[in-house]
């Protein structure tokens, strides 16, 4: 797409919304109030608001290579802590995208140089479920299941952040894990058993009172 042709897009786009809304950008421009994070993938096909039919201002945004939640990242951090305690968002979803070339790159013996570091994260969690992965013979289900299990590790990077716990000791949040399959166009929910990752994990990471956050 040429940079003239975006422009020209946006000419479009601005025309059909005071159309619809004369008041549209008027709105619009008063502030944001989502209910929702969403932390996805930097991936050009994974465009969150498109895939969620969410309109601007319906949904705040954070996207990287492979949706990771770097424990040192400050980027992700200031994103999360700016969601929950100033935007107050009620959700914070993870989501992963099968044929995501992040997680392809980690799976591969390859020196991807500036890229290792950041990988590095993907790899971490290869290693924590390397033997149920190295049971799937099949490298397309293999791949697959490792896209699913690094939404699940970033999850719980989520809930380690001293924003979300702070947030489910005073029960305003909830967390989500889910896969956006680019084959079919559907959002899969992982369904991921939040209640018993707290039960699991609180013991070594919790920041208050367990019995404040398991209760």
């Amino acid at each position: 797409m040429i940079l003239d042709q975006i422009l020209k897009n946006n000419e479009l786009w601005v025309a059909e919304q005071l159309e619809k809304d004369p008041d549209y950008f008027k709105e619009l421009s008063k502030g944001q109030n989502p209910d929702v994070l969403f932390i996805g993938c930097s991936d050009s096909r994974v465009t969150a608001e498109v895939l969620m039919g969410a309109d601007p201002g319906e949904v705040f945004v954070h996207r990287n290579i492979a949706n990771v939640v770097p424990n040192n990242d400050l980027n992700s951090l200031s994103v999360i802590n700016f969601a929950v305690n100033y935007v107050k968002v009620k959700h914070i979803i993870v989501c992963g995208h099968y044929n995501c070339g992040g997680v392809k790159a980690a799976m591969q013996i390859s020196d991807e140089g500036l890229l290792n570091p950041w990988l590095r994260n993907i790899r971490d969690v290869y290693r924590l479920h390397k033997n149920e992965l190295n049971a799937i013979e099949s490298e397309s289900e293999r791949y697959d299941r490792l896209v699913e299990l690094n939404v699940y590790e970033q999850c719980i990077n989520v809930i380690k952040t001293r924003d979300v716990q702070n947030a489910i000791v005073e029960k305003r949040i909830q967390i989500h894990g889910w896969v956006f399959n680019i084959r079919t166009g559907r959002l899969i929910d992982l369904k991921i058993d939040f209640q018993k990752i707290l039960d699991e994990i609180m013991g070594v990471y919790s920041l208050f009172d367990q019995k404040m956050i398991l209760k």
